[in-house]
């Protein structure tokens, strides 16, 4: 285990790697001078100089790119070319929303989704397995963004019972914090639902189809003790496995969501940056998504284990 768990650390020191270096490479992938892009239409050729030293653009690309790469070893991420305030002060003043609206569509998600997926495969082919199919194309299907105007129509301006917009810090009290993450999360965790239980009743129907699980239903075992010690137990490994690929669906839904609900997260951070073209916020920002979701990915295969004691590592 430990030695598998170094290899797998080891492995992802090229991968961050490779995306550190591309998530480098944006700047210089834009048409044209990308000092003249920053600077504006109306901006001097002073302006345009004093930027194009501000980024060290008058340097050799590796060695502004080992000098990049250094900086963001000892945790400097650089520095925003319209706020002149370091990249890592405004992520941290900005973690709280998204952590927090995360946190809550994962639990909304798996919470609803898990539960959807079993019932499913249970009553395959019955009325209730055509609803939970239903839900999942019509999840799948429809934009983040369109069904959080829907929700905020319905519940914050129709019936007026939740916050249409914005969001409030947890130590101001749990009721105000909850209440401002209730429709984000739904909106953001729609999707996230149905993939999550389509494929639950997908590995489900795999799995109750086994003769271990024939075998426990002759045993007098009750309904319930099939599904969850037998067969969900079971299905685990792709279940996990299809929540930390999600992740990704999580982490670009967040940009959408929290511009539609003005949320003042990272991807709110990222929208704002990408107008003003403010490329360290975007490499800073890019890079910790990304190294977030390969830690993620991580942690699941590390998981396995605990779900499936027959893998080996």
């Amino acid at each position: 285990m430990l030695s598998y768990l170094i290899r797998r650390v080891l492995a992802t020191i090229p991968v961050i790697g490779m995306v550190a270096f591309f998530v480098f490479s944006l700047l210089y992938l834009t048409p044209g001078d990308p000092a003249a892009v920053i600077a504006g239409d109306i901006a001097t050729s002073e302006d345009i100089e004093r930027i194009r030293q501000k980024l060290g653009l008058n340097e050799p690309f590796w060695t502004r790119f080992g000098t990049w790469a250094w900086a963001v070893l000892h945790g400097d991420l650089g520095i925003s070319i319209f706020t002149n305030l370091p990249v890592t002060r405004l992520i941290a003043q900005r973690i709280e929303p998204t952590l927090s609206l995360a946190i809550c569509t994962l639990i909304v998600a798996i919470v609803v989704a898990v539960p959807l997926g079993v019932i499913g495969a249970w009553k395959a082919g019955k009325f209730v397995d055509r609803l939970v199919m239903l839900f999942s194309v019509l999840g799948f299907s429809i934009p983040v963004f369109v069904l959080a105007y829907l929700l905020i129509y319905l519940f914050a301006i129709e019936l007026d019972w939740l916050p249409v917009q914005g969001y409030t810090p947890i130590r101001e009290g749990f009721w105000p914090w909850l209440s401002h993450l209730i429709l984000p999360s739904i909106a953001l965790g729609t999707i996230y639902i149905a993939l999550i239980a389509r494929i639950t009743r997908a590995t489900m129907l795999d799995v109750l189809a086994q003769d271990y699980v024939r075998t426990a239903h002759a045993k007098g075992l009750s309904p319930n003790a099939v599904l969850m010690q037998h067969a969900l137990k079971n299905a685990a490994v792709p279940i996990v496995t299809i929540i930390g690929i999600g992740i990704a669906l999580l982490i670009s839904g967040v940009v959408v969501t929290e511009t539609v609900f003005a949320m003042p997260g990272i991807g709110r951070l990222t929208v704002d940056a990408i107008i003003r073209r403010d490329y360290p916020i975007i490499q800073g920002v890019i890079l910790l998504f990304s190294v977030i979701y390969v830690v993620v990915n991580l942690l699941v295969d590390l998981s396995y284990r605990l779900f499936d004691p027959r893998i080996q590592y």
